[in-house]
């Protein structure tokens, strides 16, 4: 079978560097994913397969580059995102992640959105009062809503940070936990202290702690309360019932925006309660000021391997529902 080539130039060995990776890791996984073989010849690459094959590596490598030449940081997980995008057609979108910066860690690293639908949840967020992230592990939804509370507070649009979660665990019981309600949760909290230390920076994050500026608390501490002009987030909002939900969202005072996310293929609430979560997104649709982002196994930043768990998951799942649609139609 006859074998199509292209070249494909860097124009200049710095970004060919960055191109190929540690150990051409980048090109390997190019050509393992899409089944072409790759030669380098200076700042050229020589890429020969299959006719379609080819040419997809060719606009994956072309997007890869105006990444580097754009200052953007390319790493496995960004190849992978590059290559689903050209697989769609979509690659072209690439291009909205470049620049955003959405905010900076204490040790002045730059925080950027890495895919298409990261991006639409940050500007979701600046656009609106009330935001519902949905989406898999490890899409950033938690994270990137932590880096925007932080840039809030610093640009003096809010006055306190208020982080929480529900109280809920996945398969574990807290009542086996040492220590009061507070202790219980706080390994459950440690995802959002974490992400404000990166932020602040751990001298500053304990000082607005102490001033109860910075507050992490379980979801069971908001009731009766009014949170004004605070960036208030309710993370593993999946774990909430309707009426906790409802008792969340009615406490946001004026001045303050609110980010609900959560991961509605990980419920751990006990059979027969439904999520407050999945209710909230069907009920408040429609509403000016609220707006709900999905997130999919697309938008996973983390290892390359958790994107491909994510779609095994979700194909085990639709099996499941197709079989008990099946089951019920006879």
């Amino acid at each position: 079978m006859e074998q199509t080539k292209i070249i494909i130039d860097a124009g200049s060995l710095d970004d060919m560097q960055k191109l190929l990776g540690t150990f051409d890791e980048n090109l390997n996984i190019v050509c393992r994913e899409l089944g072409v073989s790759a030669a380098v010849e200076g700042v050229k690459l020589k890429i020969a397969g299959g006719e379609e094959e080819t040419a997809l590596a060719g606009r994956v490598l072309e997007g890869i580059l105006r990444l580097i030449r754009a200052g953007e940081a390319v790493d496995k997980s960004r190849i992978v995102y590059c290559i689903e995008l050209a697989r769609e057609g979509n690659l072209g979108d690439i291009e909205q992640v470049m620049g955003d910066v959405v905010a900076v860690t204490s040790r002045g690293k730059q925080i950027k959105c890495k895919t298409v639908g990261q991006k639409a949840y940050v500007d979701a967020i600046k656009k609106n009062t009330v935001v519902f992230g949905v989406g898999p592990a490890g899409t950033g939804k938690t994270y990137l809503a932590v880096c925007l509370a932080v840039s809030a507070f610093k640009g003096k649009q809010v006055e306190k940070i208020i982080l929480t979660r529900p109280a809920v665990e996945a398969g574990e019981k807290l009542g086996f936990l040492p220590g009061d309600l507070q202790t219980k949760v706080d390994p459950y909290l440690r995802p959002l202290y974490d992400a404000l230390q990166e932020m602040f920076g751990m001298e500053n994050y304990l000082k607005l702690m102490e001033r109860g500026v910075i507050e992490v608390a379980p979801l069971a501490y908001m009731r009766g309360r009014t949170l004004s002009n605070a960036f208030i987030i309710l993370d593993e909002a999946q774990n909430t019932t309707v009426e906790q939900m409802k008792m969340f969202l009615t406490r946001m005072g004026d001045g303050s925006k609110v980010v609900v996310t959560g991961d509605v293929t990980q419920i751990d609430l006990p059979e027969g309660k439904r999520s407050g979560l999945k209710h909230a997104v069907s009920v408040l649709k429609g509403i000016d000021g609220i707006e709900t982002v999905t997130l999919t196994a697309k938008d996973v930043v983390r290892h390359p391997l958790v994107m491909q768990i994510v779609r095994a998951y979700e194909r085990d799942a639709s099996r499941r529902e197709t079989t008990r649609e099946e089951r019920k139609r006879r």
